[in-house]
């Protein structure tokens, strides 16, 4: 196995690698140490470390951010954008082996028994920790409660009398109809877990957030608020609630458009990282160090000072262009 000389910066407290498909991936095709002087780096998005490295930089974001190339190598992230073999889409229910279970359920969520359409259940959920989003989900929440009543379990807008929050959300997201599922903000190709878990907590969820988000989930399966106001989509839940012939069959259509969504993507992102890490090393870098100077004097006087380092980037890149011009 070939050694990698690895280590992980600008994560959050507690952060455990081998909890990740990144890592999972690697140790499977490599023997990673994980290293202080690292050849290469997986950054996150929580610090600002990772400049201080020159090595090859390769960044994972969970949250709402584009990638820099500039700063960067690799990516992997939200966006919907082609950048050669620089980068790759993958959503973080994916990346996230914990989200494996609420994956499975949402597979066969449509999957329903006799006692399913039997059982009695409540209107609708809504949990939420953090308060810091657009003003449109707190507006559906408050909407919404003046039709009924919409059990808030999370420590924001908390009405169920546990400030702490729910202890385990799939059970409380399960006691109900519908699920709010609103991402924090809306982007092309943000979506995150909160739409997956209202699939495997067996409701319809009412979602807001990523306009692109049919491209992954059955658009028959939920409702998608995205681009529509609030009171349109009230109606329509109304709409849902009062007609069980509706209800039912929307519960009995799949979550995904197509269920090997997730190994496709891990099979991708599996040939994205070995591509990364089987080049040699001097081959896998991207960005660019001095194209970014467009002074040319200053230029000229940035290789006088270090005409070493100039002089090794370019016969680095000279022998990975004609290398690979040779192997075709």
């Amino acid at each position: 196995m070939k050694k990698i000389r690895l280590k992980y910066v600008d994560w959050w407290d507690g952060f455990q690698p081998e909890q990740y498909r990144f890592h999972q991936i690697l140790t499977k095709h490599f023997d990673i140490e994980i290293s202080d002087e690292p050849d290469y780096i997986i950054a996150s998005v929580y610090s600002d470390e990772a400049k201080s490295y020159n090595c090859v930089r390769i960044l994972y974001t969970g949250e709402n951010i584009c990638p820099d190339f500039n700063i960067y190598d690799y990516a992997i992230g939200f966006e919907y954008l082609e950048f050669g073999d620089r980068y790759i889409r993958i959503p973080n229910f994916i990346m996230n082996p914990a989200y494996d279970i609420d994956i499975q359920k949402a597979l066969s969520k449509h999957l329903l028994s006799a006692d399913d359409i039997k059982r009695e259940k409540k209107f609708c959920s809504f949990v939420v920790s953090n308060g810091n989003a657009a003003p449109i989900r707190e507006k559906m929440f408050e909407e919404l409660n003046k039709y009924k009543r919409v059990d808030s379990g999370g420590r924001y807008l908390n009405n169920i009398g546990r400030p702490e929050g729910v202890r385990d959300k799939f059970a409380f997201q399960s006691e109900h109809k519908f699920s709010l599922t609103f991402e924090n903000s809306a982007h092309l190709g943000y979506t995150t877990e909160k739409l997956l878990q209202g699939f495997s907590a067996g409701t319809i969820p009412i979602y807001w957030g990523d306009p692109a988000v049919e491209n992954c989930f059955n658009p028959k399966a939920f409702i998608n608020i995205s681009g529509n106001n609030v009171y349109d989509a009230i109606e329509l839940v109304k709409e849902v609630d009062t007609q069980d012939d509706l209800y039912f069959s929307m519960l009995r259509e799949p979550a995904f458009l197509n269920n090997d969504y997730q190994t496709k993507l891990l099979e991708k992102l599996d040939n994205f990282l070995v591509h990364i890490f089987n080049q040699p090393l001097e081959c896998a870098y991207r960005r660019n160090s001095f194209e970014h100077i467009s002074n040319k004097s200053v230029l000229n006087e940035f290789v006088k000072e270090d005409r070493g380092r100039f002089s090794q980037w370019i016969s680095n890149k000279a022998r990975c262009f004609y290398g690979k011009r040779k192997n075709k």
